[in-house]
């Protein structure tokens, strides 16, 4: 079984803060109407929709999108149900599930049921991210358009890159059961960007 955990993209997509400039615009150039053809293209922000943060957003000295190893977005992964959580994700909340060393996790939230942007999403904080560092993870999933807020200097966000575990935000989950699973979520080769949508799913055997 197959599961898309993209969101579409779309000009009436949830997008981060309601913000003007992450609203994606389709635009055709050609129509069969004019043309006998159809071609279009798409305006749209990295960090839109579904995506995969390089340590490049936050690290001045970090890795770029094209430079991710795919390994880690080709992996057996584990979705996690946080659905109770009303704010953070901490270490507390965390030491039940006994994270293994190489494990992805994905965190499934309220965020997955929020059809319309909520500025108090569910987000892991900096001593949830402090605990996966230690058990080794090598990737983190949420369904928030961003997976942290209220943080100074982005502390989730420089814990996790700095030391090359992927963060992949926007992703769909509310159709999908707590369990292991393999996860594909491969971006775009776009050399030296910090960000990239991905069209990410989940195979269950």
């Amino acid at each position: 079984m197959i599961y898309d955990i993209s969101m579409s993209i779309d000009k009436n997509m949830k997008v981060y803060k309601n913000k003007a400039e992450k609203i994606p615009k389709l635009e055709f150039t050609k129509s069969h109407e004019k043309d006998n053809m159809c071609e279009s293209r798409i305006i749209l922000e990295m960090h839109t929709g579904t995506h995969l943060d390089a340590p490049y957003h936050m690290l001045n000295e970090g890795k770029t999108i094209d430079e991710i190893n795919l390994d880690t977005l080709v992996t057996d992964c584990r979705v996690i149900d946080l659905s109770h959580i009303k704010e953070k994700i901490t270490k507390i909340d965390l030491e039940d599930f006994h994270i293994k060393k190489n494990e992805f996790i994905l965190f499934k939230t309220s965020n997955s049921s929020n059809l319309l942007f909520n500025p108090n999403f569910v987000y892991l904080d900096k001593s949830g991210a402090e605990y996966l560092l230690k058990c080794g993870v090598i990737g983190i999933g949420t369904d928030g358009l961003g997976i942290e807020r209220s943080q100074k200097n982005h502390e989730t966000h420089k814990i996790l890159l700095g030391n090359d575990i992927n963060i992949i935000e926007g992703l769909d989950l509310k159709d999908i059961e707590e369990g292991i699973y393999k996860l594909i979520a491969l971006p775009l080769k776009i050399k030296g960007a910090e960000a990239s949508p991905v069209r990410a799913i989940l195979i269950k055997e």
